[in-house]
């Protein structure tokens, strides 16, 4: 008997990389076991030249295959070179350095990922030839009048359900055609790997449908919202003092930092955050208190208990999340030591 492994990796598509995936059929044998490593022609993902193509997939997270079922699996994978050393396009080894060395903070992220639904060259739900009526009753509302591909979102969501993820929630977000999902809280790499999985179920389940999803910051120009990707990050001091939740905010906002970070979240992030929107200017760093026109947000509710979490607000949609959580355990975890608030 056999079963089949989908390999899903990350390419090297500039400026924001794409998902790739293809089957492998493994024997029962494999089953339970650690999972073979596999071969890919980079020349044809934008990762290598065509003189010397060959590049290596390395399994890292694997969950039940929800579309295809049975013992079919997914198998998320880094790229490695031939010599088995990171190919530059690998963000996730960085990632598993940076969260090795301050395992110790037990750092742990949420991430709100936002999405729109394209049917052609439209959201879904914007009429042809015209707009729809302005933003206002499409966030987390409901009706035909307003709310379009929840079918897909209720099958993505049980699909990443089924695949074991650690989804934590879907809402309709404020413009037509746009929704959300949640992944975490979860560990850094963990999250990150999840989220990679459930972008790809994202695409896989709207593809049965006829319809594209795309992690676009500003899938329509004007008077709508765009898509983020809001990171929700603590640490164990934070979870315990809101001393370590203020000194978080001050570091994000220290010298280079916050175009160090802004830089790094997300192509497009000038067309989205631009003060409008809900957003911060991408050029001014701030936080606050319950306020969702701040680059960082503290919900009332951790000022009130005096402990919690922060609202990273910048990053984009199409941020890669082992960047984003690199950069924030880095950043908030160096400063939270050097206070000594670990």
């Amino acid at each position: 008997m056999s079963f089949k492994a989908e390999y899903i990796w990350i390419d090297g598509t500039a400026p924001t990389a794409k998902l790739r995936s293809k089957t492998k059929i493994l024997s029962d044998d494999a089953k339970g076991g650690e999972l073979p490593l596999w071969g890919f022609d980079g020349s044809s993902t934008n990762q290598a030249e065509g003189h010397s193509s060959d590049l290596v997939l390395k399994p890292v997270f694997s969950c039940p295959d929800p579309i295809r079922g049975g013992d079919d699996i997914l198998v998320l994978c880094e790229v490695l070179n031939i010599d088995l050393t990171p190919h530059v396009s690998n963000t996730r080894s960085a990632l598993a350095e940076v969260a090795g060395r301050f395992a110790a903070q037990e750092p742990i992220f949420g991430i709100e990922q936002e999405y729109t639904f394209f049917n052609g060259s439209r959201p879904l739900g914007f009429p042809e030839g015209g707009f729809p009526a302005p933003q206002g009753g499409y966030y987390c509302g409901v009706g035909a009048d307003e709310i379009f591909g929840r079918e897909i979102v209720e099958k993505h969501l049980d699909n990443c359900l089924k695949a074991g993820l650690g989804i934590s929630g879907i809402n309709a977000e404020v413009m037509p055609g746009q929704w959300e999902f949640q992944v975490g809280p979860l560990s850094p790499l963990v999250v990150a790997d999840q989220l990679w999985v459930a972008r790809w179920l994202l695409y896989r389940t709207a593809e049965d449908f006829g319809v594209s999803a795309t992690l676009d910051p500003k899938p329509v120009k004007g008077d709508w919202n765009g898509a983020g990707a809001h990171t929700n990050f603590s640490t164990r001091a934070m979870r315990e003092g809101y001393d370590a939740i203020i000194t978080a905010c001050e570091s994000l906002g220290e010298g280079s930092k916050p175009l160090d970070h802004v830089k790094n979240y997300g192509a497009g992030i000038d067309d989205r955050l631009t003060g409008l929107h809900e957003t911060a200017p991408w050029d001014k760093y701030s936080y606050g208190v319950s306020d969702r026109g701040a680059s960082v947000r503290i919900p009332w509710q951790v000022e009130k208990d005096g402990k919690g979490y922060i609202e990273d607000r910048r990053p984009n949609a199409n941020v890669d999340p082992y960047v984003v959580t690199r950069l924030l355990v880095d950043t908030c975890c160096t400063a939270l030591e050097k206070a000594g608030q670990v």
